[in-house]
Parts: C-alpha cells; sequence; structure tokens
C-alpha cells in the first residue's frame, strides 16, 4: 500500500480548561486554506456551544473513529480530524485506519451561540489528555469553543511548537473522494425516535469482527416504529454490515434525538454501503459504512468515469472557481453561473470529489464545498484501475471496432491484457460491460473495469468523424476515388 506522510505542526496542544464559571474548549488547526488563501493556523470560531456535553461527545466519537481499525486491526490510525467552516455551521471528519468508516458531526448553526462562524478547512489537534478531559465532563456548564489560536497566540506566535507526522496511505484519500459519490445516491430509508433508536442501537453488538471472522452482512427492515434485524435482504431492507461499526454512536445515546438510515434504492441481494445518523440538540453525527468490514471504500470505483473524461475535468475547473466554502451547493444555481447543464455540473462535483474539494451530506441531500489539508491528487494518481487503463492505453492494447466485421461488432471494443483479450460493450444507460472477472464478479457495482476505463479513454481521444459531404456539381467530382473514411 502507497503511504505519504502528512505532517501537521500546531502552535500548541489542544486542551480543556476552566474560565470564570464555564471551560473553555480550545482547538488548535494545523495549517489549511480559506478564503484569502493558505495559512498556518486558521481560526473559524469563538464562541458557546448550545448543548456542551452533546457537543464534547460527538467530537470524541468522530475522534474514535479516526483512530480506530475496524478490520486487520494490525497498525492504530491516529489522524486528527478535519474541521470545515462553512460560514453558517462547522463540520468535524475523519475516517477510520481501516478506511471504512467515515464519520462526520455537523455543528449546525442552532448548535453554535454568539459568534460567527469563518470559512476554510484544516486539521484540528485532539490528543489524548484531550479526549480524557472531554470524557470527564459533567453537568451542563457553560462550553466555550475556540477553533484555532486566540489573539495572544496570534500575535506572539513565532513557529510551530507541536508537531505531529503520521503515515496517510493513498487508499484512504480515495476513500473521502468514494464515500461521497456513494453517499449521494442515499435515500432516507428509516427514521426512529430518541427511544427505538436509543434501544435498538444497545442491542447492536459492540465485538470489532476481523479478518477471517468475517461473517454475511446483516439486514435491517422497518417494522412500525423501529428496526427489526433480519439475515436476508427482503424488499426495503436496509444493509447493515459489520454493526459493530457503530459503536463511535454509543458516545452520544443520552443526548440524541432520534435516528435516520440513509441507503441506495436498490441492492439486488448484494451487501450495500448505508449512512447513520444520529440526531443530536444542534447537531447531527453520522458514520457511514462500506457494503463489508474487508472493504474500504477505496475500492468502489465511482468516481474513475469521471476521472477517465476530459469534459469533466475541464468543467470542474470551471465550477471550482464558483465555490465559495457553501454549506449547501446549489447545483441549479451553479448551472446558471457557468453555463453547464445540471449533469455536467453534477459530473463536475464528483472529479472534484476526488480531490477532496466537495462532500455530500445526505440530511440535506446537497453537496457541500471543503478543500482538504493534504494532496488529495495523489490518488487520482496512483488509483491502481485508473493507472492500469492507462497503461492499457499507452501500450496500443484497445482496438475499438467502428464497424461490423474484424471480430467485433459496432460499438464494441477488444482490450489486450497479457495473453487474454477482453470484449467491452455499451450496456444500458452507458455502462461499459466487460468479459473480464471483475466484471463477472460486480456487475457494474464496484466502478468500471481496467478495459472498460481504457475503452472510454481511447473513445473520447478518438479523432471526430467528419460529416459526410455530397457532391453539388459533376465537374468538381476528383478523378480518383477517395476511399470510405480517407479524412485528407
Amino acid at each position: 500500500m502507497s503511504r505519504s506522510v502528512q505532517a501537521l505542526a500546531y502552535a500548541r496542544p489542544s486542551a480543556l480548561t476552566a474560565e470564570k464559571g464555564s471551560s473553555l474548549l480550545g482547538l488548535e488547526t494545523s495549517g489549511g486554506l480559506t478564503p484569502v488563501g493558505p495559512e498556518a493556523h486558521p481560526t473559524f470560531f469563538a464562541g458557546f456551544l448550545s448543548s456542551p456535553q452533546a457537543a464534547a461527545r460527538g467530537l470524541l466519537a468522530v475522534a474514535d473513529v479516526a483512530a480506530a481499525r475496524y478490520y486487520q486491526r494490525t497498525l492504530r490510525a491516529s489522524l486528527d480530524p478535519v474541521v470545515t467552516a462553512n460560514g453558517d455551521r462547522l463540520r468535524f471528519e475523519s475516517f477510520s485506519g481501516c478506511c471504512g468508516v467515515y464519520a462526520r458531526l455537523d455543528v449546525l448553526p442552532e448548535g453554535l451561540d454568539g459568534a460567527d462562524t469563518g470559512h476554510g478547512t484544516t486539521n484540528v489537534d485532539v490528543n489524548n489528555p484531550l479526549r480524557e478531559a472531554l470524557s470527564r465532563m459533567t453537568g451542563d456548564e457553560p462550553l466555550h469553543l475556540r477553533v484555532g489560536p486566540d489573539e495572544l497566540a496570534v500575535t506572539t506566535l513565532d513557529g510551530p511548537v507541536v508537531e505531529k507526522k503520521v503515515p496517510l496511505p493513498d487508499r484512504w484519500l480515495r476513500g473521502f473522494a468514494e464515500s461521497q459519490v456513494v453517499t449521494a445516491g442515499f435515500d432516507l430509508r428509516a427514521e426512529l425516535s430518541a427511544a427505538e433508536a436509543v434501544r435498538f442501537l444497545r442491542s447492536l453488538p459492540r465485538t470489532v469482527t476481523t479478518g477471517a471472522g468475517s461473517r454475511a452482512p446483516l439486514w435491517v427492515v422497518p417494522a412500525g416504529r423501529t428496526l427489526r434485524p433480519t439475515t436476508r435482504p427482503v424488499p426495503g431492507a436496509v444493509c447493515l454490515p459489520g454493526p459493530e461499526r457503530l459503536s463511535a454512536l454509543q458516545r452520544v445515546l443520552r443526548h440524541a434525538t432520534g435516528l435516520r438510515v440513509y441507503g441506495p434504492a436498490g441492492h439486488e441481494g448484494a451487501a450495500t454501503a448505508g449512512a447513520w445518523e444520529v440526531t443530536l440538540p444542534g447537531m447531527r453525527l453520522t458514520l457511514t459504512l462500506s457494503p463489508e468490514p474487508s472493504r474500504g471504500f477505496s475500492g468502489e470505483g465511482g468516481v474513475l468515469e469521471a476521472l477517465a473524461t476530459d469534459e469533466a475535468a475541464a468543467d470542474a475547473e470551471l465550477v471550482s472557481v464558483l465555490l465559495s466554502w457553501e454549506p449547501l451547493i446549489d447545483v441549479a444555481d451553479l448551472a446558471a453561473q457557468s453555463g453547464l447543464s445540471t449533469q455536467r455540473v453534477r459530473a463536475a462535483l464528483v472529479r472534484l470529489g476526488t480531490a477532496g474539494r466537495v462532500g455530500y451530506d445526505a440530511a440535506d441531500a446537497a453537496y457541500f464545498h471543503r478543500e482538504l489539508p493534504y494532496d488529495a491528487r495523489r490518488a487520482e494518481r496512483h488509483n491502481p484501475r485508473l493507472a492500469a487503463a492507462r497503461t492499457l492505453l499507452a501500450d496500443g492494447a484497445v482496438l475499438l471496432h467502428t464497424a461490423a466485421g474484424a471480430g467485433g461488432d459496432a460499438g464494441t471494443a477488444t482490450v489486450r491484457s497479457g495473453e487474454r483479450r477482453y470484449q467491452v460493450r455499451e450496456a444500458a444507460g452507458g455502462v461499459l460491460g466487460c468479459t473480464c472477472q471483475w466484471w463477472a464478479d460486480y456487475r457494474g457495482r464496484r466502478g468500471p473495469c481496467k478495459h472498460a476505463l481504457a475503452v472510454r479513454m481511447a473513445r473520447r481521444d478518438q479523432p471526430a468523424t467528419p460529416p459526410a459531404t455530397t457532391p453539388t456539381t459533376p465537374t468538381a467530382l476528383p478523378t480518383t476515388a477517395t476511399a470510405a473514411g480517407d479524412t485528407r
């Protein structure tokens, strides 16, 4: 697995301190992006939280996921959460080390009291002493939150005094991109009251399944006011793969006001991803689970079609200029501003998601703008299927059939890979099917195979055939016949 090292530099450690009858939660920031450009230690918020205990436990839940591996726990993950300030709310995000769980705490406008919220994205320091202090919080004493250095630190800061260096796997970066593509296809499937939410979530196993202990996915189906577990994917069921991966939600159950479950429209019996959202006073805590504990989001392949087209790349460059850390991106408004169709704007947003520049909020059914504070484009450059497809194309292994005969029908292609040759044909909805084992196993559920991607790229690079012309006067005819398809 390819890894880079992410250096996170903080002015000082984050801490929870007592301050004149209230507590101060100071979250220190690392390098990030803001509307005025990169900043070493941006400040996004300074004010009170409406629900102090719920916010503290929600932040701990996000930190739990960042520090966890739910599959093959051979290495400990420790990347600090990402925070995005969208002008009216704060979003704290993290990914598990195994790339199978995405967590996000949205502190909404009603959860923030008495201060303006800035714009930008950065990492925040969540260290062990801070975790212990947050865990010990009791009562409802006022909690003042500061995201970024205070005024004194800003004026006296000569350089970072705390530095963390953490491994950052390429698949972790791809996971951020893939999770937003998957979530964009979700709809609300079930909604439980606070009491039913607590009862259901506390009934789930907390023991983590690892390696060879993996088992068939659990399914749940709405039954009256609650959810009933089932071992079969019956109509209306929602997949719950590795229910122990929801353990971080236990942190906030005493403050829960409800539970919402999101999933795709159809599953055809196959395991699917799902999002589990606990609503809190002025906040939402969401965990999105990959289709299997052993299957991280990085391999889902939902972004590959967008990466394979130059049109989406050009559109993404245009759309990116129009983004300004909106909490909810209005696709129709972007289409009007850019002059693109809504379909092309959505494709551009998928492309931007591959660089971590947008996320998706299922509760609002809308994208939001963020700028991840690391080189997310590395994930695109090192995507295995995308790299393999580019190699096939460079090696001349793709043969497009423009007419019937010559071993193929019109619209099909042959791809040579090693000693084998595969046939790629366009299926319903423009999806490219293939005769390879990947397509046989997943039928497009995990994105295109490398052969289909190579064909998509070859079609993109194919010069357009000029329209046939009909001569208008006999005297203009050439004396030598021109072969069909000649582009002289």
